[in-house]
């Protein structure tokens, strides 16, 4: 209750401070919304879910230990991380050096590390990592939590996603006994169901309130690696890691199909284009609300699958197997992105069919699988727009002046010589 209260009261303090200094998401060609928005939301997530933790060790019901404080410790260089992104746009090498440095804080702070991967030879037997489990926790962790910041596209997606798995990953804390766990992942979706009032296009409301901004995905993203792992290993661990991975299966399933896909083009994989899943469904002309609901429903299933598989105890080289074929189908699809989108556009969704919004320089850039372009994140995007159109402003104002006091011909530009611009 304290985080859910706490959420929702930081978003509205913190919006009016965004527009002050600057933190807004300025709207570009790849954009879903047409006006800047705060990105603050990540922020209020965070700030919540320490002060829901911090009730919950003054209770007694969450132990303070080196573990939670790693925990909040690691989220917090994160958050600080993403926030300044947000506002500077920080290169990729500072990005990834504190990513790994958020890691190393759960791996040798938290004790959080992938020494196996389970039961995943034919046999049975376990497979360890040896010397490679922290370097492969490491690019685990930076994984998941670009695979999040890489899904927050369309308003209410990652929150979203996010929250699926954190619920399906408090389930199997909670039925196999580990409270504190419990506390902490609770505590995180009560912060995220109230940013989601903020995020979400609710009945009446056309446009998110807030964003959540690199702060929020990546803390989330490293949130889930969290739990994941250390849920997963152990000799009384709750869950196998092969049926862990269901519980982050479409984020993973869309970032390691976009970068493969962009390496077969000779392109890097950071790239931008439109051909995430959520761009498809948007191109065969769902909403951005029906978009958020199928993928979400998709992310159910795959959770839904992990539970399932627990229940059954089914092998977890079979478990894997399974999940590694879904993996290639979608890769299989998205390869043929625009031929999806023509068939789900034809044969699901009519709307797309009797109207046709996109036109000229838009409509190309649908068209081209190898169109990309600037992130709708990117800060230096966003300066650049905002500083356009403050241009257009400023000129909009002189023009306006010009033309009520008669002085037209004396402020327009006659010649494009030296003095010019």
């Amino acid at each position: 209750m304290i985080a859910f209260a706490a959420a929702a009261l930081l978003v509205l303090i913190l919006r009016p401070v965004a527009r002050r200094v600057g933190l807004l998401d300025i709207p570009n060609a790849r954009s879903s919304h047409q006006k800047p928005t705060p990105l603050v939301g990540g922020l209020a997530i965070f700030m919540a879910v320490l002060l829901g933790c911090f009730a919950a060790i003054a209770s007694g019901i969450l132990p303070l230990d080196r573990h939670t404080l790693s925990f909040l410790g690691g989220g917090l260089l994160l958050v600080v991380l993403g926030a300044i992104d947000d506002a500077r746009d920080l290169p990729p090498s500072i990005r990834f050096a504190v990513q790994i440095g958020a890691s190393l804080i759960m791996v040798f702070g938290g004790g959080v590390v992938l020494t196996d991967l389970g039961r995943m030879q034919p046999n049975g037997e376990l497979v360890e990592l040896g010397f490679l489990a922290i370097p492969f926790t490491v690019f685990a962790t930076l994984g998941v939590i670009n695979a999040l910041n890489m899904s927050d596209g369309v308003d209410g997606l990652s929150g979203s996603l996010a929250l699926i798995s954190l619920t399906g990953l408090m389930i199997v804390s909670a039925v196999s006994g580990g409270p504190a766990d419990t506390v902490v992942l609770a505590v995180m979706a009560a912060a995220i169901v109230s940013f989601l009032l903020f995020n979400l296009r609710l009945p009446g409301r056309s446009r998110a309130v807030v964003f959540m901004g690199d702060a929020g995905s990546m803390f989330l993203g490293y949130a889930l690696t969290w739990f994941t792992i250390s849920l997963s290993q152990g000799e009384q661990r709750a869950i196998v890691p092969a049926a862990a991975l269901w519980f982050l299966m479409l984020p993973l399933f869309d970032t390691v199909t976009m970068m493969l896909r962009r390496l077969a083009k000779r392109r890097s994989p950071f790239s931008a284009d439109r051909e995430h899943v959520h761009h498809v469904f948007l191109m065969a002309g769902f909403t951005v609300n029906e978009t958020v609901i199928i993928m979400a429903a998709a992310a159910l299933i795959g959770v839904g699958i992990g539970l399932l598989c627990l229940d059954m105890r089914a092998p977890e080289f079979t478990i894997a197997g399974f999940f590694l074929i879904c993996g290639m189908l979608y890769f299989w699809m998205m390869l043929r992105s625009w031929k999806v989108m023509k068939f789900i556009e034809r044969s699901i969704c009519r709307r797309a069919s009797k109207t046709d919004r996109r036109t000229g320089a838009d409509r190309r850039r649908f068209a081209d699988p190898d169109w990309s372009g600037q992130e709708r994140r990117s800060g230096r995007d966003r300066r650049v727009d905002a500083r356009r159109s403050a241009d257009r402003d400023e000129a909009a104002s002189m023009f306006e002046a010009a033309e009520a006091d008669g002085t037209m011909a004396a402020t327009t530009p006659q010649s494009s010589g030296p003095g010019g611009r």
